[in-house]
């Protein structure tokens, strides 16, 4: 993988990322919120 692949490969990650936060901080109840952190650690998104 050359150096602007994995440049864009990280954007995209933090890009991800983001999202993921935002969707977590903005989830309507509790329950939603758990299930979104559940989610993303799962798919090793959420640090």
């Amino acid at each position: 993988m050359n150096v602007a692949a994995k440049i864009r490969a990280r954007r995209a990650e933090a890009r991800t990322r983001k999202a993921v936060n935002r969707a977590i901080d903005q989830a309507a109840t509790p329950s939603m919120r758990h299930e979104l952190i559940t989610m993303a650690q799962a798919h090793n998104i959420w640090r």
